[in-house]
Order: structure tokens, then sequence, then C-alpha cells
């Protein structure tokens, strides 16, 4: 059996909610050190949308609860969302947060997704397909 993710609509309603509602306290909540984050769950999330240039994607990324905020990917295929791509990530206020080797991997109607500096895995992801873009989940890989 097939189910279609007809969210359209949906996303863009909850894209703006969470835009207008989160990005107080994203920003406020941005500034725990490290030794403060310990404690955090080892959770995150992203959403990537077609950018409007071929082989690029829109990101909207959140760890932990904590940081969340805008990033972009490039150097993709035209077509779809599997393949690799060198991505750069910023917090709410603009900041530069992080940057990666983005491989992105199509399995059936699912994806794995790597996050790789220096040829080292950082995070993993699974992720689908819907009509707001690539969800994908993740976590931090420990060594």
């Amino acid at each position: 059996m097939t189910v279609k993710y007809k969210l359209t609509k949906a996303c863009r309603f909850l894209n703006l909610s969470l835009a207008i509602l989160l990005i107080p306290f994203f920003a406020s909540s941005q500034t725990k050190t490290p030794s403060q984050a310990r404690d955090t769950l080892n959770i995150g999330f992203v959403l990537y949308t077609k950018g409007s240039t071929p082989g690029t994607l829109y990101a909207r990324w959140n760890y932990a609860n904590i940081w969340s905020g805008p990033g972009l990917a490039t150097g993709g295929p035209k077509d779809g969302y599997a393949g690799h791509y060198h991505v750069r990530y910023y917090y709410e206020n603009g900041d530069f947060s992080d940057e990666y080797d983005l491989a992105i991997d199509k399995t059936g109607d699912f994806y794995s997704v790597s996050w790789i500096v220096k040829g080292k895995v950082l995070a993993k992801g699974v992720g689908m397909e819907t009509d707001c873009g690539l969800s994908v989940g993740w976590r931090r890989v420990a060594d």
C-alpha cells in the first residue's frame, strides 16, 4: 500500500509558524557552551528543500532543541536529492556554525545521510522525501 504525504499547505504553515514562534527561543538559547550542552540529547533534524539553482539545497536544521538555523548545500546533482554536496550551516542570528561534505544515498523510499569532515563521518541520519522536502533525523557519531 502506498501512502502519499500531502502536506504542502501544512508544510508552509508549519514552517512559517515555527519560524515566528521559535526564532526568539533558539536565538537566545544558542549561547550555551559545550559544557552546558553536555547533557543534551544527541538528536537533530534537518529539512532540505530544492534550491533555486540546480544542485543546491536549502536547509533548516535543529540540534537538541538548543541550536538551529538555515543552511545551504551546493555542488549536488541537478535532479533528486541523492548525491554529494558541500553544506554550510548558520545559526539563527546569521553567525557561521559548521560545514561538511554531505553524502545523501537513496535506498528504495528512504535515504541514508552522512556529514563528513576530512574523510571522517561525524554524523549520520536517515530520512524520507515528503511534499515539504527531504526530512532527515540525525545524530552525531561517537568515537
